[in-house]
C-alpha cells in the first residue's frame, strides 16, 4: 500500500458551510483513499472531534471498508500491551502486510487528550507508509473504550490497512467492550498478579478470543497459563435443547513480547481465527454494526438534549436527580418525552 503526503492540499478546518463542508469531507476522503497520510490524520482528528465533515466523509468511505481484520488487545496496565502490539507490528511488517494502531488512552480530564500516548513506545515505524499509529482519547466514556473508535477502525479499513490494532487502557470495562468492536479479541494477563480471579470478575473468559499470558520469562507464567486453560476446561457443557449462550473457549498462549518469544505464535492464532470466523458467517461483524449504530443513536439523542430548545429544560431535569427530587427512570422518561414532542412540531 503505497502512501505519500507530497503536495497535500492545506484543508481549512474552519470551513463551516454545508458546501464547502461537502467538498471538504470529500476531498479528505479521497486523498486519505489515495495514501495520503496527512488527510488520513487529519480525517481521523475529524472523526474524534465527531465533526459534520467527518461523518459527511465516513458515508463516502464506507462502502470501501469491510476487508480488514480488526484486533482488539486489551488486558490490566502493566500487562504489555504496547510492547506486545509493537512486536507484532514488526512481523506483519515482514510479511508485507499494512497495518494501522489505534490506541486508546485514558483522557485528560481538563482537555480531553490522550495522557498515556502509546505511540510512543511504536517510534520504530514513525517512517512506514504501510503503518499508521494513533493515539485516541477515551474522553470520559465509562468503560474506557472511546465512541468514536469504531467510526476510526472503518477508515482505516476503507484506507487499505490489511490488520487494525485496537489497543485499549484496559480498566473498567474495556476488555467487554473492545469484543464488540473487534473481529478477534486479545486478552493480555501478567503472571503473578492475581489476574486469573480478576479475569473471571471481568467476564475475560466470555468476550475473549485468545488469552496470552505476557512476561512468559517471569516465574509463575507458566502456571498461571495452566490456571486459565483448568478455568477453560471447567466451563458448563453444552447440554442437548440448551441454546443458550455459551462463554467462548479461547486458546491461552504464553509470550515475552520484550524478546518476541510466542509472538509468531500469536499472529498465527490471530490469522486462523480471521479465518474460521469468516468460515462460519458475519456474527461478529453484525455485533459490531448494532454497537456502531447504537452509539451515532446515542451520541445523537445526547446531542439533541443538551442544545436549544432543550437545553435548559435538560439541564433542569439533571439538576433534580442531582437533588435527589427526582428519580433517574422518571428524568429519562421526561428527557424522551421532549424528544417525541420536538419530533411533532
Amino acid at each position: 500500500m503505497s502512501r505519500t503526503t507530497a503536495g497535500a492540499p492545506a484543508f481549512d478546518a474552519g470551513l463551516a458551510a454545508p458546501g464547502a463542508r461537502s467538498d471538504r469531507a470529500a476531498a479528505l476522503a479521497d486523498a486519505a483513499l489515495a495514501g495520503d497520510r496527512l488527510a488520513l490524520a487529519r480525517l481521523l482528528t475529524a472523526v474524534e472531534n465527531r465533526t459534520a465533515v467527518a461523518e459527511t466523509a465516513l458515508r463516502r468511505l464506507y462502502a470501501q471498508a469491510g476487508m480488514a481484520h480488526l484486533v482488539g488487545v486489551t488486558g490490566p496496565p502493566g500487562a504489555g500491551k504496547s510492547t506486545l502490539v509493537a512486536a507484532l507490528i514488526a512481523l506483519v511488517r515482514a510479511a508485507g502486510r499494512a497495518v494501522a494502531v489505534l490506541a486508546v488512552d485514558p483522557s485528560s480530564p481538563i482537555t480531553g487528550g490522550a495522557l498515556l500516548g502509546d505511540r510512543v513506545r511504536m517510534q520504530a515505524y514513525a517512517d512506514d507508509p504501510d503503518v499508521f499509529i494513533r493515539s485516541m482519547a477515551a474522553r470520559g466514556h465509562a468503560g474506557g473504550l472511546a465512541s468514536t473508535t469504531m467510526a476510526a477502525a472503518a477508515v482505516l479499513d476503507a484506507t487499505g490497512f490489511d490488520l487494525v490494532l485496537i489497543e485499549t487502557v484496559g480498566t473498567g470495562q474495556s476488555e467487554v467492550e473492545v469484543a464488540a468492536a473487534a473481529d478477534t479479541t486479545v486478552v493480555l494477563e501478567a503472571p503473578e498478579m492475581g489476574d486469573e480471579v480478576q479475569a473471571i470478575k471481568a467476564g475475560l473468559l466470555e468476550v475473549a478470543d485468545i488469552v496470552v499470558v505476557n512476561k512468559g520469562d517471569r516465574p509463575g507464567a507458566g502456571r498461571t497459563a495452566s490456571q486459565l486453560r483448568a478455568m477453560l476446561a471447567a466451563a458448563a457443557p453444552r447440554v442437548a435443547g440448551d441454546d443458550r449462550p455459551r462463554p467462548k473457549r479461547p486458546e491461552v498462549i504464553v509470550t515475552t513480547a520484550s524478546t518476541g518469544e510466542g509472538v509468531a505464535e500469536l499472529l498465527a492464532l490471530v490469522d486462523r481465527h480471521r479465518t474460521d470466523a469468516a468460515a462460519r458467517g458475519g456474527r461478529a461483524r453484525l455485533v459490531r454494526a448494532e454497537a456502531h449504530v447504537w452509539a451515532i443513536v446515542g451520541d445523537r439523542v445526547r446531542a439533541t438534549l443538551t442544545r436549544d430548545p432543550l437545553a435548559a429544560g435538560t439541564a433542569s431535569t439533571l439538576a433534580e436527580v442531582a437533588d435527589h427530587a427526582l428519580d433517574p427512570y422518571s428524568a429519562a422518561d421526561r428527557l424522551l418525552a421532549a424528544l417525541e414532542r420536538l419530533e411533532d412540531r
